[in-house]
């Protein structure tokens, strides 16, 4: 059984571009909306977000939105140990990357009633699995059939990217990046 939205706490794990977009659209729903992200963002703030630390974060929320860059320090930020610390029945939607979370942990989390609903756009092996037909494939990855075998789990195999405008904005930013390195100019992505 699912629940309502409004009044709840949501938890948004990096406050980009598209965190804040989730935020404006939780807020609009009578959310709570706690935020963390290493480099704060002022939009955050101004839509009513709270910042606070990740522990925090993961012990208040309701519904926890993963929105950042994978790197070494946040490997697996979604461990046994976090989800140890979540309320019970926690939603959890991860469309970032699949290595944020643990999903060997995350089946732990699901059969002991932490986890009530998981969304997953991504996953750490995907790799083997997304981007290609496997409708007529036995699926080897035992931890992808356990996830996908749950009830309360849904798999959108990174779709989140597969629209007319997502990809047009992927060739805009690409083609502006190469004019600019073309151009001996830094790019305004340039990492």
């Amino acid at each position: 059984m699912g629940f309502n939205f409004f009044g709840k706490t949501a938890g948004i794990i990096g406050t980009g571009k598209i965190g804040c977009a989730t935020i404006r659209i939780l807020k609009g729903l009578g959310m709570r909306v706690l935020c963390f992200d290493p480099y704060p963002s002022d939009i955050a703030k101004e839509l009513g977000a709270e910042y606070c630390d990740f522990e925090t974060l993961i012990r208040e929320s309701d519904v926890i939105s993963l929105h950042c860059p994978m790197t070494k320090e946040n490997y697996h930020l979604l461990n046994e140990k976090a989800f140890g610390m979540m309320k019970d029945g926690v939603m959890i939607i991860n469309t970032s990357r699949g290595e944020l979370l643990d999903s060997q942990a995350a089946i732990e989390a699901l059969k002991q009633g932490r986890i009530g609903a998981l969304g997953l756009d991504v996953y750490d092996n995907e790799k083997e699995l997304f981007f290609q037909d496997k409708s007529n494939d036995v699926i080897i990855d035992d931890v992808f059939r356990r996830l996908s075998a749950c009830h309360n789990v849904i798999f959108t195999g990174h779709q989140a990217f597969l629209t007319k405008e997502a990809l047009g904005n992927i060739a805009s930013v690409t083609l502006d990046n190469v004019a600019s390195f073309i151009e001996g100019e830094r790019t305004a992505n340039f990492l």
